[in-house]
């Protein structure tokens, strides 16, 4: 689907405002004319799904629909009874009418599946845009534009200070320091669906060809974008010591749920350097805290000129925020002639601790 020009911009047909047709709810975003929410907050009728987040698919819907990979993670992480009663998989750029609305998927560049979702309808156009990203990744299809008269954005890292570098620099910091420690195995932290894939790639592209040693809470997914065609090498099981107090994997990578470096099953690994692989170690004083010796600033959302950068390209001259540093994305926005305008929807919490806490529950004796 190639951007085209808004429906209200060169047509002389009335166009609602999209407050008429699109209203926040307890639930998050509703749909009128077509009767669905999009990322609804729990159990709905009718659901439209941007990607497999837990933040943002929630179980116990009724209809689902979304792509064929964001249903197929649901349903790894969710069970076959909880992710939708019914599911509906719709492809990219395979416009479907729902109700009285012509519903589009269009990527998103965030995980696998994930997508925008472009909603028309009498001659108007919104485009709610789920979690997105950038920057190149090798795991996933990469955000396309859609102009829109109104364009909903999340606003995770909507601070000037959040400028995130080349994923590629900062796996090259990372392969420095497996060069640098031989003696010590690495623990890098990161959301087992998206992050996880994301390095991994990322490895392999820069030469990393040695086995890559995944938490139990990381195997699944790696499956299931393999089955989507998204190859990753060998992935193994982090071992157990032959030995009672001995350690494990020293010299070789490990990738791990962000809150498993403080758990008992990092123990067995040879004086690991901690890293955690997140947007949110730009900020000195977090990644100290949680004593992280490498932070990899390596995230899945856009930064702040990506998304000025992404706002402008779609050219909506009304953009809502669903989530994030709203207050300072509004100011800027108005300095641009655009208005700004904050949803305050409930439960769009960071992947950080939402993942993390998905990832590990059930998983301790997988690993």
């Amino acid at each position: 689907m190639q951007p085209s020009a808004p429906p209200g911009c060169c047509s002389t047909m009335p166009t609602p405002h999209p407050e008429s047709w699109i209203r926040v709810t307890p639930q998050g975003l509703y749909c009128e004319p077509g009767d669905f929410f999009i990322d609804p907050m729990a159990g709905a009728p009718r659901a439209i799904v941007s990607h497999g987040h837990s933040d943002h698919a929630r179980p116990d819907h009724g209809a689902v629909l979304a792509t064929p990979e964001t249903l197929a993670i649901m349903t790894a992480r969710l069970g076959e009874g909880r992710a939708g009663r019914s599911q509906q998989a719709l492809g990219y750029h395979q416009p479907l009418t729902v109700g009285e609305v012509r519903v589009t998927l269009v990527p998103a560049g965030h995980v696998l599946g994930s997508a925008q979702v472009v909603l028309e309808w009498q001659n108007s156009r919104i485009v709610v845009s789920g979690d997105y990203k950038r920057q190149p990744d090798p795991t996933c299809a990469p955000f396309e534009p859609v102009p829109c008269d109104v364009f909903v954005t999340e606003a995770t890292f909507a601070l000037p200070v959040f400028r995130h570098p080349p994923a590629g620099q900062e796996i090259r910091r990372l392969l420095d320091s497996l060069a640098l420690f031989p003696e010590r195995a690495h623990l890098v932290g990161c959301y087992a669906l998206g992050k996880c894939q994301r390095l991994i790639a990322l490895l392999r592209a820069a030469g990393w060809q040695r086995p890559i040693y995944l938490h139990g809470a990381q195997q699944s997914m790696c499956a299931l974008y393999e089955r989507f065609g998204i190859p990753l090498g060998e992935l193994l099981p982090v071992p157990r010591p032959e030995k009672r107090g001995a350690t494990v994997l020293a010299g070789e990578l490990v990738l791990a749920p962000p809150s498993a470096e403080a758990n008992p099953w990092a123990r067995r690994l040879a004086d690991p350097v901690t890293a955690v692989a997140s947007g949110w170690m730009r900020v000195r004083q977090r990644a100290k805290a949680r004593g992280v010796e490498l932070p990899l600033i390596v995230s899945d959302h856009v930064d702040w000129d990506d998304l000025l950068a992404s706002i402008a390209e779609v050219g909506a001259p009304e953009v809502w925020v669903t989530h994030g540093r709203e207050e300072a994305l509004i100011h800027a926005l108005a300095g641009r002639g655009v208005r700004g305008r904050a949803l305050h929807l409930l439960g769009r919490e960071e992947e950080e601790s939402g993942e993390a806490a998905l990832d590990l529950a059930g998983e301790e004796g997988a690993a």
